[in-house]
């Protein structure tokens, strides 16, 4: 039951710390080959391929892929009332969040008469994946769509894979997710098809190409993305979900351990791990692991992610230590439970989002807490940002100069030009002072 990692009386530089980090052994470049055959697939031969893929992976078979708006209607109203009222709640929080992700636009005036305008333009038209597989992913829809929404974003398609449990339907809990956000375009399509389909587009089923596709999946999804990067702008090629727990022996035992197992469950990938200045917190967080794992349903999947490799009880020599492993780390998900979080708090760098204090769970975030679960994985979070507004959002620079700032700078602007071998640069401005 998961491996210890001793790093107490060690001096390790940040070179050492990214090689001794737990990492699953799982590589989307190894999907890379067969998701490209598929994407190309689609691209040659449209709704026919993804019928076949359909076939071939989900188990079902797709005759119109397109789901009736009378369809999501008859899921919105057929949604649990208790779950109905969460997905309501959670849309309000996270399009309040969100809304503090848009930025002001804002004006620069360099010299008199010279304008520089910075604005903030969503995109036309995104492209949500929504997966299918080991569970039901409602909470994605929110997470996804409601950013896009906030930001501006006109039209928003979303695809899921069809199951085979409803008929090779999309999941009628992801169809009310998706009807109360208001989103009435909805395919049924899954894996690296669905993906190129969104990128590319299918004139047959009257699925026009997307600008940006979010969304996450497995490693076929993943590579798909990576693979149609530059067609069109995605989130991020997501890896399995990982948490990591700053704690010392302060922490409560059980609430470390529910919290480890509670990401542990989304995937035999999964990495939980926890970082502590208390050998005796990693004794009893193993002992409740071994107590808790089995009453869990997911039992055999949480034994397996906390088996693997990716998955640690670290010991360090104190807080500063646990804090420099996990900058290291660059976990999707940060706990801090100790005596002084705040403390901790301030020297995070590095963390796709950070729960601080004892009843701040990961799963609030997942769910309620108005923060976006989409998070950067696999350390990306040292050099990347989780889903928000900003993602469906492009900075565009507005350039306004009259004839006397053009020619206040005039002498230099030629200097550069005929620096850099470009005397056209200048010329073009010459010609609009008239000089020759």
């Amino acid at each position: 039951m998961i491996q210890t990692t001793d790093l107490r009386g060690l001096k390790p530089t940040h070179a050492d710390l990214l090689g001794l980090v737990p990492r699953s052994h799982v590589d989307v470049a190894a999907a890379s080959g067969s998701a490209a055959q598929i994407v190309q697939a689609v691209r040659e031969r449209g709704a026919d391929a993804l019928r076949d893929q359909a076939e071939r992976f989900d188990g079902v078979r797709t005759d119109v892929f397109r789901v009736e708006a009378a369809a999501i209607a008859r899921a919105v109203d057929e949604l649990d009332p208790l779950v109905k009222e969460a997905l309501i709640e959670s849309i309000a929080r996270v399009t309040e969040a969100s809304r503090a992700q848009v930025p002001e636009g804002s004006v620069t005036v360099p010299a008199p008469g010279a304008l520089i305008e910075q604005r903030w333009q969503p995109v036309a038209r995104a492209g949500v994946y929504v997966p299918g597989g080991k569970a039901v992913y409602p909470s994605s829809v929110v997470m996804n769509v409601v950013p896009a929404l906030v930001a501006g974003v006109g039209s928003v398609a979303l695809v899921s894979p069809g199951q085979r449990d409803f008929g090779g339907a999309v999941h009628p809990v992801i169809l009310g997710a998706a009807g109360l956000l208001g989103i009435d375009e909805v395919y049924v399509m899954g894996g690296a098809g669905a993906i190129a389909a969104l990128a590319y587009g299918v004139p047959e089923i009257g699925l026009e190409p997307v600008q940006v596709i979010t969304g996450p999946g497995n490693n076929y999804v993943a590579a798909a993305k990576q693979l149609v990067r530059g067609r069109v702008g995605i989130d991020a090629v997501a890896g399995a979900t990982e948490i990591l727990v700053i704690a010392d022996d302060s922490a409560d035992p059980t609430l470390v351990a529910v919290d480890l197992i509670s990401q542990a469950e989304h995937d035999e990938e999964a990495a939980a791990v926890l970082v502590t200045t208390s050998a005796e917190l990693a004794d009893r967080v193993r002992d409740e692991l071994v107590r808790l794992v089995p009453r869990t349903l997911s039992a055999t999947r949480v034994q397996t992610a906390l088996d693997g490799r990716q998955s640690a009880l670290v010991l360090v020599d104190d807080l500063a230590a646990a804090v420099d492993f996990s900058n290291a780390y660059g976990p999707e998900h940060l706990e801090i439970q100790t005596r002084d979080d705040e403390g901790v708090l301030a020297g995070v760098t590095s963390a796709g989002a950070v729960f601080v204090g004892p009843s701040t769970p990961v799963s609030l975030g997942d769910y309620l807490a108005g923060s976006n679960h989409v998070l950067p994985t696999g350390g990306q979070s040292r050099f990347s940002s989780g889903l928000g507004a900003y993602t469906f959002l492009r900075p565009q620079q507005i350039v306004r100069y009259d004839h006397d700032a053009l020619a206040e700078v005039a002498d230099r602007l030629v200097a550069l030009s005929r620096a850099e071998l470009l005397p056209a640069h200048g010329e073009a401005v010459a010609a609009r002072l008239h000089k020759p």
